[in-house]
């Protein structure tokens, strides 16, 4: 949802601030007033191509800042600021930080359809239809396309392991002779899991032992041998038990010194069980030293880790088997390719069948809204034609597309056909009601909707758009009365009549909005006109 759009030097436009409502908001104005400069700058903040002619003229660049909510659970928003240069360089930050354009539209311009203009609207693009339909029906498409798409990963890595195994079987010359060689390299050693760990912790031990001896030996005289250090605690409590019954604090000394005799005494015998622990063999060394020089022998020419070495005994061993078993190998393989794809022609066919039960529904549902838009007998068409197995995507296994038929009997084209901005800016509006919550678009902007629309239909009009404002925030250029009052916020766009004319925008409400309805009613602001204004506003709610 956008906040705010702040709007600088772009084409007519001076300075502009554009606060959209969350429901309906609608911009009105004289044709040549410059709403299409608006049109340009919220183009801009959804990532889309700048060209310096945007720049207003004597200017050194434009600005459009805004900030946009990208979901409903979106606290703080997007920061968004897009520089243009009279140079055409473009420059965008996101909340302070230097962004891509191409970051911008896919964080920005994913949330918001500008709808009536051939620039810039999923709509026309074929490979999001299957997304709405798929959004709409979600309960029952989503288990089937999951379950497709899930059994499509399977039949690729089924088909990948074939061709590796396949490749494996054809292994010549050089490459067998290069396993054969890793194996029996790796075989002469015969690591085992855990002993490089091993053989790293223990030997520095076995290699100091006399050393080690010596210092406990040593370190156990200090303490234990006679006039050693336990002597002397000893003595010092005998001496302080001794007049303890004079003075308690002695006492407490001779206790405090008993404790520590005890922790020594234990430390020496701790240390004599250390001496005795310890063996001195030259030749357990000698063995310890040459087996950890063949280990890391292996690792120097298979490593750097010995999971490495273990892999690559493990890969030389598959592929030597593979060789030998070559045809069983690929049997079991060309079995599991064989599996996969059944599991996945079934998944496929659900998916189309979910998929083309619900789609006719959307369809009419569709085709409703658009009679109540005066449409006629105009609907869209759902089109699911088989792709070849080879062309299957994780869209699915058949080329999906929403046809419109203009009437009864014609034939149904694509919509990119549609040659009107207006009766095409009604479809996708009609689409929009029809997707409600599901769409994945939050902001919607309609221009030319209003196109050849007028009488009855305009009301019907107003009352779609009314009914799309519930689900997403909708921002509508219009010359419609009926459409106008239905908004909850309201925007003029005036053009001044100066020597160097610039575009104004301004929210109005009170008399100013009735001025404006009367406006757009009649074409000035006579009694009658004003009087109709307000009895329409007063029948909307306003």
């Amino acid at each position: 949802m956008i906040d705010e759009i702040q709007v600088e030097n772009v084409a007519l436009i001076a300075q502009a601030t554009l606060t959209p409502g969350r429901g309906l908001t609608v911009l009105t104005g004289e044709t040549g007033a410059g709403k299409t400069a608006l049109l340009s700058a919220l183009k801009l903040l959804m990532g889309e191509r700048a060209e310096a002619s945007q720049v207003r003229e004597g200017e050194e660049h434009l600005t459009v800042e805004g900030r946009v909510y990208t979901s409903p659970d979106d606290v703080e928003g997007l920061a968004v600021r897009r520089r243009v240069g009279a140079d055409g360089r473009s420059r965008v930050s996101i909340n302070g930080h230097v962004a891509s354009v191409r970051e911008l539209a896919e964080r920005v311009g994913a949330t918001i359809d500008l709808c009536g203009q051939h620039e810039h609207q999923r709509l026309l693009n074929a490979a999001n239809h299957v997304a709405m339909i798929d959004s709409w029906a979600a309960d029952k498409v989503a288990p089937a396309l999951e379950r497709y798409r899930g059994c499509l990963a399977a039949a690729r890595a089924a088909q990948k392991e074939l061709d590796r195994v396949m490749e494996a079987g054809r292994t010549k010359g050089a490459r067998l002779e290069e396993a054969r060689f890793t194996l029996e390299r790796i075989a002469e050693v015969d690591p085992q899991p855990g002993e490089l760990e091993d053989l790293e912790q223990t030997l520095p031990r076995a290699e100091h032992a006399e050393a080690l001896v010596s210092c406990a030996y040593a370190a156990h005289e200090a303490l234990a041998a006679e006039g050693g250090a336990l002597d002397g605690v000893n003595g010092a409590i005998a001496e302080l038990s001794r007049l303890r019954t004079v003075d308690a604090k002695l006492g407490e000394f001779a206790d405090a010194l008993a404790e520590a005799a005890i922790i020594m005494e234990d430390a020496t015998v701790d240390l004599r069980s250390y001496q005795d622990s310890v063996d001195f063999d030259p030749a357990e060394l000698a063995r310890m030293q040459d087996r950890l020089g063949a280990l890391n022998g292996l690792i120097r020419s298979f490593g750097p880790r010995m999971e490495d070495v273990f892999a690559a005994r493990d890969a030389a061993q598959e592929l030597l088997s593979m060789v030998d078993d070559a045809a069983e190998h690929e049997k079991r393989a060309r079995a599991a390719v064989d599996e996969a794809e059944k599991g996945l022609a079934a998944a496929a066919k659900a998916l189309d069948r979910a998929r083309n039960g619900a789609a006719p529904a959307f369809c009419r549902a569709v085709s409703r809204q658009m009679a109540r838009l005066e449409m006629g007998s105009a609907e869209l068409v759902w089109s699911a034609k088989p792709l070849p197995r080879a062309k299957w995507t994780v869209d699915g296994p058949s080329a999906y597309e929403l046809l419109y038929r203009s009437g009864s009997g014609l034939t149904p084209r694509p919509l990119r056909k549609i040659a009107s901005g207006g009766e095409l800016s009604r479809v996708m509006l009609s689409v929009k009601v029809v997707l409600g919550e599901a769409d994945a678009a939050d902001t919607l902007v309609f221009d030319e909707v209003d196109a050849g629309v007028g009488g009855a239909t305009a009301r019907s009009l107003a009352a779609v758009l009314a009914d799309l404002a519930r689900t997403h925030q909708v921002i509508v250029v219009t010359h419609l009365a009926q459409v106008a009052v239905a908004a909850a916020t309201h925007y003029v766009v005036a053009r001044s009549k100066d020597e160097r004319p610039v575009t104004e925008l301004h929210e109005v409400r009170g008399d100013a909005r009735v001025a404006e309805i009367a406006r757009m009613l009649s074409g000035d602001q006579s009694e009658a006109s004003l009087e109709h204004a307000s009895a329409l506003l007063a029948e909307a709610g306003h």
